[in-house]
């Protein structure tokens, strides 16, 4: 069976594309998820070069032979659209669909620039001002033939000039101790720019180291469990066969308006694949056959396939699907771990007779790998080849005729049992927390088989036991947010702690469930909700399946203290 033990949705609304990536090892499938956004980033880049080189086309049509060239441009793309559609079968035999393990592990460097160490800055000193001296020009007294004869004269003239000097001296040395102690500043500063900058420094790179270790270590476990995976798929292990085969299908290339999503499981007792593939719907495929431009009316006109034609295109292209999924996974199996395939081909649509969304399997198909392999595929009719191969569909695909599936996945378990009402029995009189166990897990079966039965699913209770095993089974339908879902009903009346966590977890495990959903009468302690909140695990408390109980129509309450004081005294008699 195969063990969905992780899953990532991912979604690009661009292309408008969505994918659920699944597996048995987290590692894995967060490198599978970066691998497609990226595979998608990538497409995306191409689609609005293309759109834009598009637009600007139109734009520079001005003239009437630019549009009828446009037109006739136009109508060559959509012929490309067209015959790439038609050989959907034939464009991947040139192509290795094995799996290069290597490619998809992730090499890439850590891009998030390294801080850069800060340098100190280098301060220019303002220059000190030339010191005045008593000898300069400046400061000598100039004499005239009166001061030669008046001493006093010179002797003033003498007094005055070593005054400025003085005066100058003494200004010089207020502007030497200024700009001194600016200078002394400026050094300061930018020291203690230098040591801010630096202690900045030392925690952004300490940051940096971290996180690059971080992702180092990271992408050396995403590797490790990339070559975990090969070795568990080498070694035949049956998770790992279905993992392989899921990437497989998974690099498969269609147009962006494809669903491409798919179930597998593995019998390994017969090295069977079973299949359940959702193939796009009619409206997904181009209806535009050739683009004209009418001179007459200055527009362009878009010309469509008739209904019976597009509906031909539409049944070649699943007949081309289906054979090419089975090549795929035929010369990608290295190990010869398959010896057959069924493959049913699931189509989602909407019922024009009710108005509402339907999921039908329109074709179905067995084929053993030795009977396919040495089928000329370049050369075939796929739907002649599809009949040859004793594949089971209505005479056309486009009309979503219903048909039974030749092997359905397995949803079986020997531990099933009939289940019984409670429900109807409910008032709001009734303490659902005193009720007796086993009519409390059927109660908690006949809600979800209620709430999942709007959806197509079905809930199947399993043997008591009360050893703390999965108490309910249900299987989702939906392509995207089904699968086999384990759930654990708890009617306590204390506090539900991370222990009953972890056994659901383990059981989901060991289910092979794609996630769990524990129900309580009472409440969830602190720990429980630290422990669930990274896996596939819903916590329900008694709030939540009083709610679950009125959104269907029954009412009942829930009291812990009276139910308490009942269940000791039964325990005493």
């Amino acid at each position: 069976m195969a063990r969905d033990f992780f899953w990532i949705e991912i979604r690009h609304d661009g292309l408008n594309k969505y994918r659920y990536i699944r597996g048995n090892n987290r590692q894995v499938v967060e490198e599978k998820a970066k691998a497609q956004l990226k595979q998608w980033d990538e497409m995306w880049e191409i689609k609005k070069a293309f759109n834009l080189k598009k637009s600007e086309r139109w734009q520079a049509a001005k003239k009437k032979e630019d549009k009828k060239l446009f037109a006739a441009t136009q109508t060559k793309e959509v012929e490309k659209a067209l015959y790439d559609l038609e050989n959907t079968l034939i464009s991947i035999l040139s192509i290795d669909c094995k799996i290069n393990w290597e490619n998809i592990k992730n090499y890439s460097k850590y891009n998030k620039p390294k801080p850069v160490e800060p340098k100190l800055e280098n301060v220019l000193d303002d220059d000190i001002p030339i010191e005045p001296l008593e000898t300069d020009y400046k400061y000598q007294p100039k004499f005239n033939l009166l001061d030669n004869i008046f001493k006093s004269l010179k002797k003033k003239k003498i007094e005055n000039s070593y005054a400025l000097f003085l005066e100058d001296h003494e200004d010089w040395k207020k502007r030497k101790d200024t700009i001194i102690n600016n200078n002394i500043k400026k050094h300061e500063k930018a020291e203690n720019d230098f040591n801010k900058r630096k202690k900045d420094y030392n925690i952004y790179l300490a940051q940096w180291e971290k996180e690059r270790n971080i992702f180092i270590e990271n992408q050396k476990a995403g590797n490790e469990a990339i070559d975990k995976q090969k070795e568990t798929y080498f070694n035949q292990d049956p998770g790992g066969i279905v993992d392989y085969c899921d990437t497989v299908l998974s690099n498969s290339q269609y147009p962006d308006s494809f669903p491409q999503e798919f179930e597998l499981d593995y019998i390994p007792e017969t090295k069977m694949m079973i299949v359940d593939y959702l193939f796009p719907n009619i409206n997904n495929i181009q209806i535009v056959k050739e683009v004209k431009y009418i001179q007459a009316k200055d527009e362009f006109k878009e010309i469509y396939f008739s209904d019976t034609a597009h509906g031909k295109i539409y049944d070649t292209l699943l007949y081309n699907m289906t054979l090419r999924s089975l090549h795929e996974l035929f010369s990608a199996d290295v190990i010869n771990a398959i010896d057959s395939i069924v493959l049913n081909g699931f189509v989602k649509a909407i019922d024009k007779s009710i108005g509402k969304e339907i999921t039908n399997c329109i074709l179905s198909i067995h084929a053993s790998k030795d009977q396919f392999m040495s089928i000329n595929l370049a050369e075939v009719d796929p739907k002649a080849c599809f009949k040859k191969l004793k594949g089971v569909s209505a005479s056309k695909l486009y009309a979503l005729s219903a048909i039974a599936p030749i092997m359905k996945i397995n949803r079986e378990d020997a531990r099933f049992i009939e289940g019984y009402g409670v429900a109807e029995s409910l008032d709001e009189s009734v303490n659902i927390a005193a009720m007796d166990w086993q009519d409390f897990e059927h109660l908690i079966r006949e809600l979800f088989e209620k709430e999942f039965n709007q959806t197509g699913g079905e809930v199947k209770v399993t043997r008591a036991s009360r050893d703390g095993g999965v108490d309910a089974i249900a299987f989702d339908p939906d392509p995207l947010r089904g699968g086999k879902i384990a759930i654990q009903a708890k009617r306590y009346t204390n506090v539900v702690g991370v222990a009953a966590v972890r056994d659901l977890y383990g059981t989901v495990i060991n289910e092979g469930a794609s996630r769990g959903i524990l129900v309580t009468t009472s409440e969830y302690g602190p720990d429980a909700y630290d422990f669930a909140k990274d896996k596939p695990i819903t916590l329900l408390n008694g709030s939540n399946l009083l709610h679950l109980l009125n959104k269907h129509g029954h009412k009942a309450k829930i009291d812990l203290k009276e139910a308490k004081k009942l269940l000791e005294a039964e325990a005493q008699k």
